[in-house]
């Protein structure tokens, strides 16, 4: 397993766990459509930022942020 950080662009993912015990960053995740079993893209990447793609959707997400959600 490997951190969204850590993910190459344009390459699909599998979304397995959350590592985060906020539980309003958990649901804020859920929301979006990030949870374990999604898929997820990184379309690209900046200094300090990514832009994911989850479902339908496009969201930039901070790479602090990017760490704690692991994929295969």
């Amino acid at each position: 397993m490997l951190s969204l950080k850590d993910a190459v662009e344009g390459q699909e993912y599998v979304v397995c766990e959350i590592q985060s015990d906020d539980e309003e960053l958990n649901a804020f995740l859920f929301s979006l459509g990030c949870y374990s079993g999604e898929s997820v893209t990184v379309v690209s990447r900046k200094k300090t930022s990514c832009v994911i793609s989850i479902k339908d959707g496009r969201y930039n997400i901070d790479n602090q942020l990017a760490e704690v959600i692991l994929v295969k």
